[in-house]
């Protein structure tokens, strides 16, 4: 008696299609996996972009004026100081030598009136944010306390006294500047005899009276004009420092060691004050050499723009993988439910279709709003992958839900970039609802017999 091969029996046909099931299936993760690589390049494409615009953003400040910080002003006094001769023993008459070092001392009180005045600028296709400031500084000094410093008065070299003020970039000076220093005027000067404390900036001379039984005071003030990039920042060096700052830009961010203590932002500009105590800051008000850095507290605003769009595109493309794996759910199990057979060629090209829209967005973001363009990027997706979907199905009905996926899964998405603070919180929920919904369609599903014959 002749037996049927067991290939031409149901349950045989249904062991040949758990292995195409499952070859289909490996087949499947391995192109996510590869698309997933595709995307990666997209991300690396980002990067070169970002790259390219802060180039421009310092070709334009090179030439404008780079990122300001302000410090000071600064008295510095010279003063002598006797070390012991290494070589005394070739020279008996000379046991010590001579060396110049410097004591500086900070403002008793110092206030900071400014105003900014920024204006765009473009290189290409990139925008960069500079300004112009108005800034007015006074306050006083107290007389140079040299003992408790432990300086011998006989040492100390008060005609070559001088005042600093520490300037990231000289290029930004618009206009001489003039020190009003009690009753004298003192034109500053580029450069800086001593870099304990600045290492660039302006100074100028000033006169120290030698008292040791009347304690003096020195009141100053100076008018600075500056240009500079996006970001002004100040070194509060006062005993007590006073900062008042306006400017007409709706979108600041304040930046650095101290926040302002009062902050009024409205839709065409914003107001700032800080008030910061000696008490407030790692350092004193008189020391030797470099024995301090003054940098660490340094604060103040950044201009920064509305929108950065090559970081929204970043958040965007990390979601990436998501929309691939799960539109490729939906078609795999179209394909099974409806019996239609999906060529692992055909899914490679709705996943490059998928990948298309990453490039768009990033391409049309450069010249409209990040909004629009994923707008404009997500309909074009949608409709390629829509039309490819109607050749390869010929079924309205699934070519609609290919549409109605992918429309969710991008509005969803751009819903969790505008959601910062909570786009963990609503990612993990909407990935939980996507389980859960996939569990509940395939609980019906014979995955060993999917080919047999419904009877």
């Amino acid at each position: 008696m002749e037996t049927t091969p067991e290939k031409n029996t149901p349950s045989g046909q249904a062991g040949k299609s758990g292995e195409r099931l499952a070859l289909k299936s490996i087949v499947i993760v391995v192109l996510i996996l590869v698309l997933w690589g595709a995307v990666m390049l997209i991300q690396g494409l980002i990067d070169e972009r970002q790259s390219r615009q802060q180039e421009a953003i310092n070709e334009v400040s090179s030439k404008w004026g780079q990122q300001q910080t302000l410090s000071g002003p600064v008295l510095t006094i010279p003063y002598i100081e006797y070390e012991k001769n290494p070589d005394a023993y070739k020279e008996p008459n000379t046991p010590y030598l001579k060396t110049i070092k410097y004591a500086h001392f900070l403002p008793e009180a110092l206030n900071i009136d400014g105003k900014l005045f920024p204006e765009k600028r473009y290189r290409g296709i990139y925008e960069v944010v500079v300004y112009n400031s108005a800034l007015n500084f006074s306050g006083k000094f107290s007389s140079p306390d040299f003992a408790s410093l432990n300086v011998p008065k006989e040492n100390i070299l008060y005609d070559d006294a001088f005042v600093s003020v520490g300037i990231n970039d000289l290029r930004g000076i618009e206009e001489e500047i003039s020190l009003k220093w009690n009753t004298d005027k003192k034109s500053m000067n580029p450069g800086i005899a001593s870099n304990d404390v600045l290492a660039s900036g302006i100074s100028t001379p000033v006169s120290i009276l030698k008292s040791d039984t009347t304690k003096l005071s020195y009141d100053f003030s100076f008018n600075l004009k500056l240009k500079g990039s996006q970001l002004l920042y100040f070194t509060p060096l006062g005993k007590e420092t006073n900062i008042q700052l306006s400017a007409g830009w709706n979108t600041p961010s304040f930046d650095g060691a101290f926040l302002p203590d009062k902050r009024s932002v409205s839709d065409s500009s914003f107001t700032a004050s800080w008030k910061v105590l000696h008490l407030n800051r790692n350092y004193p008000q008189s020391w030797k050499g470099s024995a301090y850095d003054i940098g660490t507290s340094a604060f103040g605003v950044n201009l920064i723009t509305p929108v950065d769009n090559y970081q929204k595109s970043t958040r965007t493309v990390k979601y990436a993988i998501m929309i691939i794996m799960l539109t490729f759910v939906v078609i795999f199990f179209i394909e099974i439910l409806n019996q239609r057979m999906i060529h692992p060629f055909q899914y490679i090209l709705i996943g490059l279709g998928l990948c298309i829209f990453y490039s768009l967005l990033i391409a049309i973001s450069e010249h409209t709003s990040f909004n629009f363009s994923y707008l404009i990027s997500c309909m074009a997706t949608i409709i390629l992958i829509s039309a490819y979907a109607k050749s390869v199905f010929k079924d309205n009905k699934l070519v609609g839900l290919v549409a109605g996926v992918l429309s969710i899964l991008h509005g969803y998405i751009f819903s969790l970039i505008q959601l910062e603070d909570y786009a963990l919180l609503m990612g993990s929920i909407g990935l939980f609802i996507v389980l859960a919904l996939m569990m509940y369609y395939s609980r019906k599903i014979d995955w060993y017999n999917l080919n047999r014959p419904r009877s």
